[in-house]
């Protein structure tokens, strides 16, 4: 089991200038530069705490937004790629769907693993919905740029023998001849987040490492869509490490700590709540039967999610152990959040990664720092080596698996 810190680096100052938006649309007046200074230095010392305490790191970026002070990924990455030295670095992730030059990511990427001597998990995505009128992206091709984006970042990485050519529907490169290569070969790890089964099936393809998370119902039916790609193609099991889930933290030294400290993270959830329409769902981002569903959830709302036994759960304003339950969050005391990773990862069918968001919202530096070292002292020494319970589930998937040999 690895543990990775994750923060978005928000800046809360600016969440209750316009009750209607807080991405998108907030003009940056009401960003103060010294604030903003204090704030990201503040994120990055907590980055680089994790050597310390013996957690890996995760970065990630957005745009137009309140909610995300990382623009970028690599200027974060490029840092503490120096300033640490034990960590990995998963960037989960690279919006490559909305980024206009792949092939500049390549080069970066591929820097920042070779100053990091082999320390990152290159995490390739689409981009958020919100995020495409910014990136003049028209949201019907992004599936396929994104696709056409990997592919000439990976030709890029993995090619060795001079300058090839690259003309797609989206990118042309006439040379392209990357220096440095990356550190790692062939190249780093590769993950990709998923939002349901169908996504699932191209990352099971490439064998990458998929990233669920915040609900469990939903990574179940993720986690097992894997399995059973992998089962119908009469590959070996995928072991835990190809599977993450994304979680918000909070720990405390009784219930009561945990759970506060969880209310001002679940500030992650409230602030990307207040998106102004229609930007959250413009037309062709996803497919007409996942459009009704989440419209039939809560009327296109980010944070509306489908709760475990079938009712819909509104992340902004639920209870922590609504929020529990929903497998958005883990709470309370170390012995309570062992126990809820305990129950999840069965759940579930089993995750080697847990990506927890331990700092968000208006959690303060000292609770952050503290709810880290419980977490490093208390939690992780009892969970190295977590197994999932068989199931149903995992029955049927080895019997697709037995029937592809027999066959």
């Amino acid at each position: 089991m690895k543990f990775w810190h994750f923060s978005e680096n928000p800046y809360p100052p600016a969440w209750k200038a316009d009750p209607k938006a807080v991405r998108v649309i907030l003009p940056n007046r009401h960003f103060d530069p010294k604030k903003g200074s204090e704030l990201i230095n503040r994120y990055l010392d907590e980055w680089v705490y994790c050597d310390e305490v013996g957690f890996d790191i995760m970065v990630n970026e957005h745009h137009s937004t309140s909610t995300c002070l990382s623009a970028s990924c690599m200027p974060p990455l490029a840092i503490l790629s120096r300033q640490t030295k034990k960590a990995r670095l998963l960037v989960l992730g690279v919006p490559i769907g909305i980024r206009n030059d792949p092939l500049l990511i390549a080069e970066e990427l591929s820097y920042i693993d070779v100053v990091s001597g082999g320390r990152l998990e290159m995490g390739l995505v689409k981009g958020v919905a919100v995020e495409l009128t910014a990136a003049s992206v028209n949201p019907s091709t992004l599936t396929a740029r994104f696709w056409e984006a990997h592919d000439l970042i990976k030709k890029a990485m993995t090619s060795h023998d001079g300058p090839f050519n690259f003309q797609g529907e989206f990118f042309q490169h006439r040379h392209v001849n990357i220096w440095p290569r990356p550190y790692q070969q062939p190249l780093p790890p590769v993950w990709m987040t998923s939002f349901g089964p169908q996504s699932t099936i191209a990352i099971a393809d490439h064998g990458y490492n998929v990233c669920a998370g915040l609900v469990a119902l939903g990574s179940k039916s993720i986690f097992n869509a894997y399995r059973t790609r992998i089962a119908e193609r009469g590959l070996p099991a995928p072991g835990p490490e190809k599977f993450g889930y994304l979680v918000l933290v909070g720990m405390g030294k009784t219930e009561a700590e945990g759970h506060s400290r969880a209310l001002k993270l679940r500030g992650f959830f409230e602030s990307s709540e207040i998106v102004p329409e229609p930007f959250p769902n413009p037309v062709g981002y996803a497919p007409a039967e996942a459009m009704v569903k989440t419209l039939r959830a809560g009327g296109g709302k980010a944070m509306r999610r489908t709760s475990r036994d079938g009712s819909t759960v509104n992340f902004a304003t639920a209870s922590i152990p609504e929020l529990i339950h929903a497998g958005a969050c883990f709470a309370g005391t170390p012995d309570q959040v062992v126990e809820q990773i305990r129950e999840l990862n069965d759940y579930t069918g089993g995750f080697g990664h847990i990506l927890g968001m331990m700092q968000g919202g208006e959690l303060t530096h000292e609770e952050t720092i503290d709810s880290m070292n419980l977490f490093s002292r208390e939690v992780m020494p009892r969970l190295q080596d977590m197994r999932a319970r068989p199931s149903e589930e995992s029955d049927r998937i080895d019997s697709i698996r037995e029937g592809i040999k027999a066959a």
